[in-house]
């Protein structure tokens, strides 16, 4: 087990060395990216709607399951960022300087904490490759889900 932590701390300090951009931790990424999704799909209309939403909540399951995994109250805590970083979209939009919001979920605590006082960082390179990952697993399971359910129309 030891060897396995330690040959993956070694494989993260590689990925920061090559690629050296840090995002903040404790779900403070995903919990932007699902604002930045939720903000572009109220700008679409109709039925193109729906995946910026679907995804915008997809993207919220690393704050919540943070917030489980402390035993805090998930609801008012995952709330409580929401409202943290859609007050910070509407700051940058009043003021037309984009500064990103960095607030997460302390995984020891349980509370919300600005990662960057606390020194909570990931690589960009993990995160990037985790969200594509998702994405394509998503659509394989549509393609997957499309050919069945075509089977299925054939058939009758």
């Amino acid at each position: 087990e030891i060897e396995r932590n330690l040959h993956d701390a070694m494989e993260v300090v590689r990925n920061v060395v090559y690629d050296p951009k840090l995002l903040p931790g404790g779900g403070a990424t995903e919990m932007a990216v699902a604002m930045g999704l939720r903000r572009a799909g109220l700008k679409v209309e109709g039925v193109q709607q729906r995946p910026f939403l679907a995804v915008g909540e997809a993207m919220e399951v690393i704050p919540r399951t943070l917030a489980q995994n402390c035993g805090v109250s998930v609801i008012r805590i995952v709330t409580q960022l929401r409202a943290k970083h859609a007050s910070a979209c509407d700051a940058a939009e009043k003021s037309g300087v984009s500064q990103p919001c960095t607030w997460g979920i302390n995984g020891t605590s349980g509370e919300l904490v600005n990662m960057e006082d606390l020194g909570i960082w990931e690589p960009f390179s993990v995160k990037v490759q985790t969200i594509k990952t998702a994405i394509e697993s998503a659509c394989m399971i549509l393609r997957i889900d499309d050919i069945v359910s075509g089977s299925k129309k054939s058939a009758r």
